[in-house]
């Protein structure tokens, strides 16, 4: 079977929903919601192998830290796994006084007081009752109309509120959802939620929750956005009543589904912390977060350390991260390309003149440091960069900072390994590139041994040293009007090398009282050719000198 040529045979497009007025498009997403964490719950069940008690109890420590302050932590009614997990946090006094636990339960007599039994003792708890309302699972999964499918729903709520009378040691707080939210019918969802109000009898002071979820995302984000907005105007007694969103994302889009739906007044938003959930997973919640901090909003949730939540979860789920995962994957914050890496170079070196803590960077929203990530990582070198790449690098890892025609000349040589290689060259192979060409630190034809710089009477300076060549020691001298310029008369005048000064650099490579410093210098030889040089040393003057020794040889080759 292959795809159709008419798809429209086969599938027909969600309608739009009718709201001419529509007020969520001119909104902006201002403060956190409240967030629920459903990764015990919905995100374990979507797993090849479920967690046991070991990889749900890290799991759970997991989310207090990061500041979840409502955790979805099971089924209890599905079996003794979550059962004892659940009424284990409820016993072992695990659950801290301002995070409240929330069960799931579909509307049954005995799977609801399973429910509540699993939570006996607790201090605070959240019971998430569910009946699907839309067409296709009447017809199809039930085969049941409208008015059966609300008595569903009634029936478990009056189990909720009988079952909560019952246990009054517990501040109960109820949620219920009209499951397959986002291909029912608007108005009949409400009609259900009404009906599910009448028995529960919410207040503003202790609201019901009424979860709205995109069990398939079978629409464009804006007809979701266009539903809850929709929903929120028609519930009754809306103040008594916290509306709370779950996205999946077969489409690709949960979190701006989620986002959207936030501008159309959703308070809450359920999901799991890196998307995991059944198919193609549920909202991301570290990236629904995350985008809101980029935006000059504390979400109340702390990444700070990503890396380590980051290996908690994919340990937990047995599921790997993808690389380019929003925000946590290995290469979110790594450039290849040679114009981002210029982008970006140029970007760190304006930070450093800046007289704000405004975060304006190419390429990156986001500072990686706010997450605990270093900058080593943030360019990489590979036969698609440039010449900022490796300047970038070399600076991170050695404190060089080149010229940038520097810079230009020393690029063919990292592009011609790149190419041999054929694969991304690391700091190391840079550094030894950058070593033999400019021969530092390798068998080279100029070696200096030692040297004193003196003042003559007229002004000029003179350089009187020991260099070696090709391991052979001579003395040497010359004269100049600087120090520089009187080595270059000591390499004409003693071994025949002739060599232009064009530009010289220096700086500082590290600070304190061991700092070393690099010296740069553009030479041009009789012939017209160009070559650089490079010194490295404790004293900035022998730096200098080095650099020169570094143009001959090159030069000399």
């Amino acid at each position: 079977m292959t795809m159709l040529k008419n798809p429209g045979a086969k599938y027909r497009p969600f309608p739009p929903i009718n709201l001419p007025d529509r007020q969520w498009p001119g909104r902006q997403i201002t403060q956190p919601p409240r967030w629920l964490s459903t990764d015990l719950r919905d995100g374990n069940q979507a797993l090849i192998d479920p967690m046991g008690a070991e990889k749900k109890n890290r799991f759970f420590d997991l989310l207090l830290k990061v500041g979840v302050k409502e955790i979805e932590v099971g089924f209890p009614a599905s079996g003794a796994t979550d059962f004892d997990f659940i009424s284990g946090l409820v016993r072992g006094n695990r659950i801290p006084d301002d995070v409240t636990v929330q069960v799931l339960t579909q509307s049954r007599r005995d799977l609801i007081e399973t429910s509540f039994a699993s939570l006996e003792g607790a201090k605070s708890a959240i019971v998430h009752l569910y009946n699907a309302v839309s067409p296709v699972w009447r017809k199809i999964v039930f085969g049941m109309g409208k008015d059966e499918i609300k008595a569903i729903a009634i029936d478990g709520a009056k189990v909720l509120r009988d079952q909560a009378a019952k246990h009054p040691g517990t501040r109960w707080t109820f949620e219920y959802s009209p499951e397959t939210f986002s291909t029912a019918e608007v108005d009949f969802s409400v009609e259900v939620c009404a009906a599910v109000m009448d028995v529960l009898q919410p207040s503003a002071e202790h609201p019901i929750i009424f979860n709205l979820p995109a069990t398939v995302e079978c629409a464009t984000p804006n007809i979701y956005a266009d539903q809850v907005e929709l929903f929120a105007r028609m519930i009754p007694n809306r103040e008594a009543v916290v509306i709370s969103l779950h996205t999946h994302n077969d489409r690709g889009t949960g979190i701006a589904a989620a986002e959207l739906g936030l501008m159309a007044g959703g308070d809450r938003v359920e999901g799991c912390l890196f998307g995991n959930g059944e198919r193609t997973g549920n909202c991301d919640l570290v990236t629904v977060a995350l985008n809101m901090y980029t935006q000059g909003i504390d979400p109340g949730l702390d990444f700070s350390d990503i890396d380590a939540i980051a290996k908690t979860v994919e340990y937990c789920n047995q599921l790997p991260i993808h690389p380019r995962h929003p925000y946590v994957g290995e290469l979110v914050y790594t450039s290849f390309s040679g114009s981002h890496q210029d982008a970006i170079k140029k970007g760190f070196a304006a930070r450093e003149k800046q007289n704000d803590t405004l975060w304006e960077m190419p390429y990156l929203p986001i500072d990686p440091a706010d997450l605990g990530r270093d900058y080593e990582a943030v360019i990489r070198v590979n036969s698609q960069s440039g010449k900022g790449g490796f300047a970038w690098v070399l600076e991170q890892d050695q404190g060089l900072k080149l010229p940038k025609k520097m810079q230009a000349h020393f690029s063919k040589h990292v592009q011609e390994l790149a190419d041999s290689a054929g694969r991304e060259l690391f700091a190391e192979d840079i550094w030894e590139v950058f070593q033999r060409v400019y021969h530092l630190n390798t068998p080279q034809h100029f070696q200096l041994l030692d040297y004193e710089e003196s003042k003559a009477a007229d002004g000029t300076r003179m350089f009187a040293g020991k260099i070696a060549v090709d391991d052979k020691e001579q003395s040497v001298s010359g004269r100049g009007n600087g120090l520089i310029s009187s080595v270059v008369t000591t390499l004409a005048e003693s071994f025949g090398v002739a060599l232009e000064i064009k530009d010289y650099t220096e700086h500082a490579m590290t600070a304190g009282s061991d700092a070393r410093a690099a010296a740069y210098v553009e030479c041009v030889t009789p012939s017209g050719k160009t070559v650089w040089g490079v010194g490295i040393d404790e004293d900035v003057a022998t730096a200098s000198v080095r650099a020169v020794l570094s143009a001959a040889n090159e030069g000399a080759g």
